[in-house]
């Protein structure tokens, strides 16, 4: 059977935007729309084009063997995540932030700010569950979905011009790319928190205001501050040790997720752990990993010619599409900006909810989150931001294209779309 094409449109690409359509539009049906979509790109390879490694059932296995990283530490991420964020919320930490926040729309911007920073040091995915954990108390839990919106972009934006804090910052850093190299980034970043924080805030401000006084009597469990911390610093620890000393081993295995999960089994005896949310976590997490897999398989061979023109809508692609790959053939094909393809790449996937792998996880949190129309209509206010900042970076650095990096470096099969 010949590859097929639609207007010189590989059908793989047309299935995948089907699959993206049809979790627009079924919201209520979003898995089953996924498992779909990887069902049927997955017979189309199997008995058409073959994969990138081979054609047939032998091409299908080194393929996922070659992605199971990249899976195994997303599904580990995103389940112990949410057992981590429900330690978080137990905590009692966010019930006394009211004591220290402002009590109008102040306290939610102040709120979007703490997941920014956090985000800078942290997994995006940890950022944006602890801030959900927050939103949650704070706001009685009625959350808006615009303001989920702006904690998926407060997450993202946070992680873009640190080498740290977002996997496709990492990887250009281990291809040869100096941290100073992506740090301008957070021009764009900045810019864009502002407009999308101030927004959400006050969407949220009028939807439900902020708690105003705290419970004087509450008592911070720092047992559970203990956990929390413990797994976010064995996150960060193994993600900067396994990179910089075992890189050539880090596709291999999905070190940073078995090592969280390391540290919940070590603290069962401390506090129990709310297994109950696994299952939804479970699930959301096979979503995700669905559309990661199916686009792993869509034949991206090039990219058009560097230029900021590629890096914008770059950053829309990746609303959409796995950033990861995206970022691995900018690095191959140089003569970018890695400060601005930084920016793009990591908060234009907020623009939708299952665009990154941290709104997928706060949708585990808040599943009236899982609807296409409804986050572009409330959180429209993202795309602004999005745009806004990209041409403030523009405009105050212009276009500073760098060389091809180092790609001998082994680039980490870590986390998020």
């Amino acid at each position: 059977m010949s590859p097929i094409a639609l207007a010189g449109i590989p059908l793989e690409f047309i299935l995948f935007a089907a699959t993206l359509l049809g979790i627009a539009l079924l919201h209520a049906h979003t898995l089953a729309a996924a498992l779909s979509g990887l069902a049927c790109v997955t017979l189309y390879k199997l008995g058409a084009t073959g994969f990138a490694h081979g054609a047939g059932l032998d091409g299908l296995q080194m393929h996922l063997a070659h992605e199971w990283v990249t899976l195994g530490n997303l599904l580990c991420l995103l389940m112990g995540f949410a057992i981590l964020s429900r330690h978080f919320e137990k905590s009692r930490l966010p019930a006394v932030l009211p004591r220290y926040l402002p009590d109008d729309w102040k306290g939610g911007f102040a709120l979007l700010v703490l997941v920014f920073v956090l985000s800078a040091f942290l997994d995006n995915i940890a950022a944006a569950m602890i801030g959900g954990a927050m939103a949650h108390q704070l706001f009685r839990g009625k959350v808006h979905i615009g303001f989920l919106a702006g904690i998926v972009a407060a997450a993202n934006a946070g992680g873009a011009g640190s080498v740290v804090g977002d996997t496709t910052t990492t990887m250009m850093w281990l291809s040869g790319v100096s941290p100073l190299d992506v740090l301008h980034a957070y021009i764009a970043a900045v810019v864009a928190l502002l407009i999308t924080g101030y927004v959400a805030a006050r969407q949220q401000h009028a939807y439900s205001p902020i708690i105003k006084d705290a419970n004087p009597h509450t008592r911070i469990d720092w047992a559970r501050i203990g956990i929390v911390a413990a797994m976010l610093l064995v996150a960060v620890i193994t993600n900067v040790v396994v990179n910089l000393h075992f890189a050539a081993s880090s596709d291999s295995f999905p070190y940073i997720g078995v090592a969280v999960w390391v540290v919940i089994l070590l603290t069962i005896p401390v506090r129990r752990h709310d297994w109950e949310c696994l299952p939804a976590s479970f699930k959301g997490s096979i979503f995700l990993l669905s559309l990661v897999l199916m686009a792993s398989m869509m034949p991206v061979d090039k990219l058009p010619a560097a230029s900021w023109h590629a890096a914008l809508g770059m950053g829309f692609v990746s609303a959409i599409f796995d950033n990861i790959p995206l970022t691995a053939l900018a690095i191959k094909q140089g003569g970018y900006d890695w400060g601005m393809l930084a920016y793009a790449v990591g908060f234009g996937g907020s623009m939708i909810w299952f665009g990154s792998s941290a709104g997928v996880a706060l949708s585990s949190q808040f599943p009236e989150a899982r609807s296409v129309g409804k986050w572009l209509r409330h959180g429209w206010h993202v795309v602004v931001a999005y745009v806004a900042g990209f041409f403030v970076l523009l405009a105050v650095l212009g276009w500073n294209p760098q060389p091809a990096a180092n790609t001998t470096t082994t680039v980490p099969r870590q986390s998020s779309p």
